[in-house]
């Protein structure tokens, strides 16, 4: 259950969506409810327990009378345990889970929370905006769902400076991708032939890797230089004016070759997510033939994002990076 809500996490469905499923599906929650919430989804995704680590200490008894508990907010130390256990899923897969999290947040306009699988993926060819979703005549018979720039009628609107890019209703956008998707399989030999080399290059992280261990040898050292510079100092009478700038330059140091770690972790992470995309993408397409009607699933596996220019151009983009111009 744990690996099947991370698979469904990294192929693009928000938390509220699997919370729904696993509900339909009638599994109970880890408090053993019938009904889940996204809260608990994000839990789970965010535990470092699953990936065999454990954070020690993340709430504390704050009387022992009456057995209260409270959250550890630094009131008391905190202790992290590598490979504490065998964990249910790998640690690379727990990372992507968190990079895709930090990738979602910073999306602009992007609604994590939606139930739809539209969210975050449909953009306005003109301004560049995410489109969001609207209910109109929610009352009556004619009840539906259209989709249309988060900017349209935002600030601004009023003054001429309003998007031209048309709305869509659900089933506008489910026609775009089962015309688009047909196009696509017609050809899927070859745009995946024609893919597999280049894609194999662009998600490889070996050099990184190699780089990476590179600036962590030099963070090491930056990290030596200054314990044996506090411990000089903790030891022994010097100018404590040429200590702090001793201490200054090497901490420079350190924060520097931090840094550019951590940007080259994120560069990692950034080419395994989409490589992790890319294969999922590679077997839905070997799998699929011609298709008749919406597919979610194929919809989570094969999009990218959908970007609308006009009702005569709407651009479908592949998670290998093809594009497929269609129409409605």
């Amino acid at each position: 259950m744990v690996r099947s809500i991370y698979l469904m996490f990294l192929e693009g469905r928000a938390p509220t969506y699997i919370a729904k499923v696993l509900t339909e599906q009638g599994i109970p929650t880890p408090s053993d409810k019938t009904r889940w919430q996204g809260s608990t989804v994000e839990s789970i995704l965010t535990n470092e327990k699953y990936k065999g680590d454990a954070l020690l200490q993340k709430r504390f008894t704050v009387d022992f009378l009456t057995k209260t508990m409270k959250t550890n907010e630094g009131e008391v130390p905190q202790y992290y345990v590598t490979d504490s256990h065998e964990g249910i899923i790998s640690s690379e897969v727990f990372e992507l889970a968190q990079y895709e999290f930090q990738r979602r947040r910073e999306k602009d306009g992007y609604q994590s929370h939606s139930n739809s699988p539209f969210s975050g993926r449909i953009i306005c060819g003109e301004c560049g905006a995410y489109y969001g979703h609207k209910v109109w005549h929610s009352n009556d018979k004619y009840r539906r769902l259209v989709w249309y720039c988060n900017k349209k009628y935002g600030k601004g609107a009023g003054d001429g400076l309003r998007c031209k890019t048309p709305h869509l209703t659900d089933d506008e956008v489910k026609g775009v991708f089962v015309g688009a998707m047909n196009a696509a399989l017609q050809n899927k030999h070859e745009i995946l032939d024609n893919c597999r080399a280049a894609v194999a290059f662009l998600t490889d992280t070996s050099q990184l890797e190699s780089d990476l261990h590179t600036l962590e040898s030099e963070r090491d050292v930056a990290t030596e230089l200054l314990r044996k510079c506090i411990d000089k100092n903790a030891h022994a009478e010097i100018s404590q004016e040429d200590y702090e700038t001793k201490y200054a330059a090497l901490a420079a140091r350190y924060d520097t070759a931090k840094g550019k770690c951590e940007s080259m972790n994120e560069k990692i992470l950034q080419r395994k997510l989409k490589a992790n995309r890319i294969d999922a993408f590679f077997k839905t397409m070997e799998s699929s033939d011609l298709i008749t009607e919406f597919d979610e699933g194929l919809w989570n596996a094969t999009v990218d994002t959908m970007t609308v220019y006009s009702k005569k151009k709407i651009v479908l983009k592949l998670k290998d990076g093809t594009e497929i111009k269609w129409h409605i």
